[in-house]
């Protein structure tokens, strides 16, 4: 298996000033999270580190294309994702933070892994409906499931059999519904402020104020 790729940045011994670090996000990453919802992708990761005396601001700027299910014709879906988001780091031993836009780490901290940051800022890149384009879901499979819906198979109380097929296509359905209503949850938790994308993105656009401010 191809190894994930490396996304540790071990700041100890960096002098003050402005680093770049490129990445690649493939499958080896994504399955590393074991989320049905997002299992592949090739993703492009510019991330800009301005390392100061007590503090790191990282800048993380991506795009690419991730797959996932299409909601209407159950086919594999290609989905363009990209944006632009920061992430505070300050250093202390006894400081707290009740926000989760700035990340506290002891002062010996000498590295940290920007993974699962990286991995969210593309989760919440995705849309919520996700649906090919008009034209473009499986036709064969549409037609199948409207004619699945249109007949109410009989149940095994009257004595009749279900169809396998019926059974099949009920519990993919019942397992995207799943992913779907997850996902939904997931981005109103996020609006709520439990995401630290999330709330690093709303203050930037919601106050010119940087969150690293002492």
């Amino acid at each position: 298996m191809k190894p994930k790729v490396d996304t540790i940045i071990q700041f100890s011994g960096l002098k003050p000033g402005r680093y770049e670090y490129d990445y690649t996000l493939d499958n080896a990453f994504f399955e590393e999270f074991e989320n049905e919802e997002l299992r592949e992708g090739n993703i492009n990761f510019e991330v800009i580190l301005e390392r100061k005396e007590r503090m790191l601001m990282f800048t993380f700027s991506f795009e690419g294309v991730v797959k996932s299910i299409c909601d209407r014709c159950l086919g594999e879906l290609d989905i363009p994702v990209e944006g632009k988001e920061t992430l505070c780091v300050k250093f202390s031993d006894t400081e707290t933070s009740d926000s989760e836009d700035v990340v506290i780490l002891p002062e010996k901290a000498y590295q940290i892994d920007l993974a699962q940051w990286m991995y969210e800022y593309v989760a919440v890149s995705m849309p919520m409906h996700k649906v090919h384009p008009e034209g473009e879901c499986d036709a064969e499979m549409l037609k199948y499931i409207t004619e699945e819906n249109d007949e109410e198979p009989e149940s095994e109380g009257n004595g009749s059999e279900i169809d396998p097929r019926w059974s099949a296509l009920k519990e993919l359905l019942s397992k995207t519904q799943i992913l779907a209503d997850s996902h939904s949850e997931a981005q109103n938790t996020r609006q709520f402020g439990e995401s630290p994308a999330h709330h690093v993105q709303q203050l930037r656009r919601s106050s010119n104020v940087s969150p690293c401010m002492p």
